[in-house]
């Protein structure tokens, strides 16, 4: 079978016994703090879990993109070197909500696992959670019964808790669960060492493919477990693994899924994968193409899903891996130009039927890839110059970690791939020195604390959540849970309510700010300030900042019906601005093409900022267009139509405009603002009609990253402020320049006389230069075999002084000048050297340090050129008088 029947086989299976089959998440995590990337397949699914969410269908079945690249789960650094670990892979999954449990489930593994994909069952063996007597979770009995029917005793393991309790974090839900392993081994292998042995013993060829969760319980905050109201499955099975297994190969990187790209890789750099056909798992040949396969599938989903590399967070994370990769590529294959880039049209055809999203990116996705591999193949050059010099400064056959982490921290250049070059030329580094250099930095640039929470406080029963901002800005409520967290900036409260009018932050639009107040006078006097709404998972999260809200939320509130209230002032504005980015969208895309894609948003109350594809600045006259586009659209006053629980393959073809990178249900909701204008999927709100915007200005328009723009706009009051401010400065213009009919060319013409005298007195400034200079040679002094000139001269600025010194140090063989001048009422000195002083031992910077103390001052600078600054224009002259007495 190839690897993509057998993901269809897996899909079909589940689909006949009652699943829904739905699409991957984003590998990029939305709307959940706790992950960076989606790094397993039930991370789009916590909420149902958790209970804070319906699920569309109580039985589901996938295939989901995943990431382990940093945080708890981290294999990056065995990629590569052995043959089943990887950044990006496939999880396949079926889940039960509340429906069937574990007989069911193991039932249809090993119904799947030995009837369709054939697997051998005598190579199989199964593990069982033998029980936990500290968090009292006994044996899992009926796990055991249920394989035992199937498998056999002699095939069962029973594991311990680490091997076989699933946890999704710290908190939260969790549960006994029941792996299965393959055993890959030849049949001379198997014959010598039972299977079982070697099962979680990091073989490579015995190894885990499907792993059976049973989600029974929640972790609290303070470590104890508590029944789950609802029994749950989810089940995650390996895909590269699964197709190792069933095509019969030793390693994940000889399936279909990689051959592909290792294949083209080898006509790229002319070397061949593989000695004599075997798995080679220490020549760096082989090591460099498993590492470049890999990590070009996690760099390019990502991008494709809406996260660009850059220096930060997640964006880091990607630079990082795709920086691993071009090394491996320099270092082992000889690729000194971009490469990576080649090989992302070759992965965007092998998954265009199943991750369709890169196909649809893939020129963006080779561009962005491109310019990365630019940046930093110059940068690897640089690096290797400067190691270079640090490996031919060395005192020692270890390189100062300092050293090593200024490498990293300046030229991107990994500490990992200086150890290797190091070692190469009989070298190693200073680990410690590097790790503390390291944790020095993060100190330094460590800007949130971690937050600690305490549990959600249940104050009453929360049924099926309703959002009513679409409609109304005030509503009653009642609240659900809360909890404290205490933040860098303090304590937050998060209130969880039963229906809200508040939006919560998503889709680049900023949450809502309000307040929240009883409903009627017996239910107290107090007002509950609420700054932002946030949305974790799928709960829409209140937050106040208000002090001392303990007693208040315990005693008052989970009694009465509150009144949640939205500032519409602010609201108001944040709906214009939002409005206006579907509107300027259109209207990009009308100027400039239809390959602009939105990658990135922010609408708050005062601008909208707009990120997107497109790989030339977008000029003033083309920014024109937009605005006029826009504008006319909002003079015609359009009426919003919104269109919900719209099938998305029908708003698709509709036009509707989707962003990469977002979830969207099997059901969307569809904004449209004229159907042959703006029509896109989008769960924000928005004004009735575009007249309310009143006005769209851009104020700025820059890059962002690579084949990314960004430009910012701002609607209503605020453009109508700026158009206001530059009718004023426009008037006063007039008002100078009276008489003249043009007044930018008035402007343009003073520009023009501004610089033609700048020219001239740059023009005498310097004549004068040359004559103090002549003057000063004249003063010149011979002390044996050196020349001495210390003066005080009159310089217009600091540029000068230090062109002055060097000119006179010019035409001597040896001297010794230092020059004094007062420059905006500060004392200045300057001290030049020739070389021959310098390699006798004198030092400008030291010198000019010794004179700056005359004149209260510092300074400092190389062996032959100095210069310093004071705050005492009297002791000028006793400086320079010192300075005769130095040499």
């Amino acid at each position: 079978m190839t690897s993509h029947e057998i993901r269809q086989a897996f899909l079909d299976f589940f689909k006949s016994k009652g699943h829904l089959i739905v699409p991957s998440a984003p590998l990029v995590a939305k709307n959940d703090p706790t992950l960076m990337f989606n790094n397993s397949g039930m991370a789009q699914f916590k909420d149902f879990f958790l209970g804070n969410g319906t699920p569309p269908s109580t039985r589901i079945a996938d295939t989901q993109k995943c990431l382990r690249v940093s945080g708890k789960h981290n294999d990056l650094e065995d990629v590569g070197f052995d043959t089943y670990h990887h950044t990006m892979f496939e999880m396949l999954g079926n889940w039960s909500f509340g429906d069937y449990f574990k007989k069911e489930a193991l039932a249809w593994s090993w119904e799947l696992l030995t009837e369709v994909y054939q697997l051998p069952k005598e190579r199989i063996y199964v593990s069982v959670f033998k029980g936990d007597e500290k968090d009292g979770v006994p044996f899992d009995q009926e796990a055991w019964d249920i394989w035992k029917g199937m498998v056999g005793e002699d095939r069962i393991i029973l594991g311990n808790k680490k091997d076989n309790f699933w946890e999704m974090g710290d908190v939260g839900p969790c549960g006994p669960c029941s792996e299965i392993h393959i055993d890959l081994r030849d049949q001379a292998e198997i014959d010598s060492k039972p299977g079982k042995e070697l099962v979680n013993a990091d073989h490579p060829q015995v190894v885990e493919i499907w792993n059976n969760v049973f989600m029974q319980f929640e972790r609290k905050a303070d470590g104890s477990l508590i029944s789950l109201p609802s029994k749950h499955v989810d089940t995650g099975m390996g895909f590269e693994r699964l197709c190792m297994a069933i095509q019969g190969k030793k390693s994940n990187y000889d399936t279909d899924i990689f051959q592909n790209t290792i294949q083209v890789i080898e006509k790229m750099c002319g070397k061949k994968y593989g000695v004599n056909g075997t798995l080679n798992t220490t020549d760096y040949t082989d090591i460099a193409m498993r590492v470049i396969a890999d990590h070009l599938r996690a760099v390019s989903f990502a991008i494709a899903d809406g996260q660009l590399p850059s220096n930060a967070k997640a964006g880091y994370v990607i630079r990082r891996i795709l920086r691993r990769a071009i090394r491996y590529g320099y270092s082992y294959l000889g690729f000194s130009e971009p490469f990576m880039c080649q090989l992302v049209p070759v992965l965007a055809e092998q998954f265009k039927d199943v991750f369709p999203e890169l196909k649809a990116q893939e020129d963006f996705v080779t561009r962005v890839v491109q310019e990365e591999e630019k940046s930093f193949l110059r940068t690897l050059e640089l690096g290797l110059k400067r190691l270079d010099s640090l490996i031919k400064d060395a005192a020692t056959k270890v390189l100062d970690g300092e050293a090593v982490f200024e490498l990293s921290d300046t030229y991107g250049f990994p500490s990992d791939l200086t150890a290797l070059i190091a070692r190469e030329k009989g070298f190693s580094i200073d680990e410690a020195g590097f790790e503390k250099a390291l944790t020095e930095q993060k100190n330094r640039s460590r800007q949130d604390a971690a937050k600690e929470a305490t549990d959600w406080i249940e104050v009453s029963e929360g049924g099926d959540f309703e959002f009513l901002g679409y409609d109304t800005l005030e509503a009653t409520a009642q609240i659900v849970k809360y909890r404290k967290v205490k933040t860098k900036g303090g304590e937050e409260y998060h209130i969880v309510l039963d229906r809200t009018p508040f939006y919560a932050e998503m889709g680049g639009q900023v949450g809502d700010s309000g307040e929240l107040s009883p409903l009627t006078p017996d239910g107290g006097n107090f007002v509950i300030s609420i700054v932002d709404t946030k949305k974790e998972n799928d709960l829409f999260i209140h937050v106040s900042r208000d002090r001392n809200l303990d007693e208040l939320l315990t005693h008052s509130l989970i009694y009465h019906s509150l009144i949640a209230k939205v500032d519409a002032h602010r609201r108001q504005n944040i709906m214009r601005n939002h409005t206006a980015t579907h509107l300027m969208l259109a209207g990009l895309r009308k100027v400039l093409g239809n390959h602009i894609v939105q990658k990135g948003s922010y609408q708050n109350d005062e601008v909208t900022r707009f990120d997107f594809s497109h790989f030339t600045k977008v000029t003033d006259e083309e920014l024109a267009q937009v605005e006029d586009i826009v504008n006319a659209k909002i003079r015609a006053n359009i009426a919003q139509k919104t269109y919900v629980n719209v099938p998305i393959d029908e708003a698709i073809k509709k036009g509707a405009t989707a962003t990469f990178g977002e979830k969207y249900g099997d059901f969307v909701r569809v904004v449209e603002f004229d159907p042959q204008f703006s029509v896109e999927l989008c769960g924000g709100t928005h004004v009735p009609a575009t007249g309310e915007i009143a006005l769209f200005k851009f104020t700025s328009e820059g890059s962002v990253s690579a084949g990314v723009r960004r430009v910012e706009a701002v609607t209503g009051e605020k453009a109508m402020e700026i158009i206001s401010n530059q009718a004023a400065v426009i008037t006063k213009l007039e008002e100078l320049f009276k008489g003249q009919k043009d007044v930018v060319k008035a402007v343009e013409n003073l520009f023009s006389e501004k610089a033609a005298l700048q020219k001239r007195i740059e023009s005498l400034e310097n004549e004068k230069l040359q004559q103090t200079k002549q003057s000063l040679l004249d003063q010149v002094e011979t002390r044996g075999e050196t020349t001495v000139l210390v003066a005080r001269v009159e310089v217009p600025n600091a540029d000068a002084l230090k062109s002055l010194a060097y000119q006179l140090k010019e035409p001597l063989t040896s001297g010794y000048i230092v020059l004094g001048t007062v420059l905006n009422g500060k004392p200045q000195l300057a001290v030049i050297l020739t070389d021959d002083l310098v390699a006798k031992g004198l030092h400008a910077g030291n010198i000019v340090k010794d004179l700056a103390k005359e004149v209260k001052g510092g300074g400092g600078g190389q062996p032959f050129f100095a210069t310093a600054g004071g705050s005492d224009v009297s002791g000028l002259d006793a400086a320079l008088a010192k300075a005769k007495t130095i040499l």
